[in-house]
C-alpha cells in the first residue's frame, strides 16, 4: 500500500478535544477501508501567514498514513464537508520519517533554547537593555505639543467681513 503524509488545519475556535475527535474519526475511516495510521502529531495552534476564512490561527495535525487511495479520497471528502477544517494537504511519500517530524523537533529546540536563557526575561522588567537611557541623558521638563498655548505676542489675523 502507498504511504502518505496528511496535514490538516482546523479552526482556532475549535477546542483541542474537538481536533482530537476529528483525528480519531479520520483514523476510523482509514482503518475501516483497510489502511493504518503509523503516527499522528498534534502541532498545536499556530499563526497563519494570511487569513483563511476569517481565521488568523489554526490547529495543525499531521498523520502518517499507510492506506489505499480510496481511504485518502474518503478522508479528504469528509474534511471538505467539515466546517472546522480550513485546509488539508496529502502527499505521497516513499517512506515515513522516523522519529518526530521537523515541526516537533523545532518546538523541542525552542524549548531547549528558552531553558538555556534561564530567567533573563522572566523578571517582568526589560533589563539593562531598555531601562537605562545611557548617554542620552534625561529629557527634563520640556513642554509637549499638546500643552503648548499660542504665543501672546503673535498677531491674530482678522478676516474682513463681507457685505451681502
Amino acid at each position: 500500500m502507498p504511504l502518505y503524509e496528511h496535514v490538516y488545519l482546523a479552526r482556532q475556535d475549535a477546542s483541542a478535544q474537538q481536533v482530537e475527535e476529528l483525528t480519531a474519526q479520520l483514523k476510523g475511516v482509514v482503518e475501516g477501508l483497510g489502511g493504518s495510521i503509523a503516527k499522528t502529531e498534534y502541532w498545536g495552534v499556530k499563526s497563519l501567514s494570511y487569513r483563511l476564512r476569517k481565521n488568523r490561527k489554526a490547529h495543525f495535525t499531521l498523520m502518517n498514513l499507510n492506506a489505499p487511495p480510496a481511504a485518502i479520497n474518503e478522508i479528504e471528502r469528509l474534511e471538505r464537508l467539515n466546517e472546522d477544517v480550513l485546509r488539508y494537504l496529502t502527499i505521497r511519500v516513499e517512506e515515513h520519517e522516523e522519529g518526530p517530524s521537523a515541526m516537533m523537533r523545532r518546538a523541542e529546540r525552542d524549548r531547549d533554547r528558552d531553558d538555556r536563557r534561564g530567567d533573563r526575561f522572566d523578571r517582568g522588567d526589560r533589563g539593562d537593555r531598555f531601562g537605562d537611557r545611557g548617554d542620552r541623558g534625561d529629557r527634563g521638563d520640556r513642554p509637549r505639543d499638546r500643552d503648548r498655548r499660542p504665543r501672546e505676542d503673535a498677531e491674530e489675523t482678522e478676516t474682513p467681513a463681507t457685505e451681502d
